[in-house]
């Protein structure tokens, strides 16, 4: 699963990178989409792209007990809530992907938004609009919060069940 994961992000933005090149240059794009922060190219997605899809094909293949049909649902969810938005921060309501970002705490609570297949998903659906440098910084610091949110509650309630018992 991990060759195959990392040759399909190689061949996402090997294709992507050629799209820009023959229409007007691979793009750049700016920290926090501000002027007076650095710029980063999309040349730098045919490293990092394919070593993420590589680093998280091993770390889906570790969860052997998980369904494929889990790790699939998961990767096109997360695909989905990425083109959905890139898409609204490209259209005439670029307050939706706030409202969106926000939901991702509620989503977290219920299901693990941090897993490979989710992170993985997320960067490819929004690999076309925002390059790969900005949506795997975005789906490092969501994964870690998603994780947070996810466990947290679990952990609190079971620690007060363990303290009712005990008492």
């Amino acid at each position: 699963m991990r060759t195959v994961l990392a040759a399909g992000a190689a061949l996402l933005i090997a294709a992507t990178i050629t799209w820009e090149y023959f229409n007007g240059g691979v793009v750049s794009h700016h920290l926090l989409a501000r002027d007076d922060l650095p710029a980063v190219s999309n040349w730098w997605g045919l490293l990092t792209l394919p070593a993420l899809a590589w680093f998280l094909g091993g770390r889906m293949e570790r969860r052997r007990g998980a369904a494929p049909r889990t790790l699939l649902a998961g990767f096109a969810l997360a695909l989905l809530f990425g083109v959905v938005l890139s898409a609204f921060f490209r259209s005439s309501w670029p307050e939706v992907p706030g409202y969106m970002v926000m939901a991702l705490p509620l989503i977290a609570l219920a299901y693990p938004i941090y897993r490979a297949e989710c992170v993985l998903g997320f960067v490819a659906g929004m690999c076309f609009v925002f390059g790969p440098i900005l949506p795997i910084i975005a789906a490092c610091v969501f994964a870690a919060a998603g994780a947070l949110f996810y466990h947290l509650p679990r952990i609190c309630i079971a620690f007060a069940m363990r303290s009712r018992k005990a008492a």
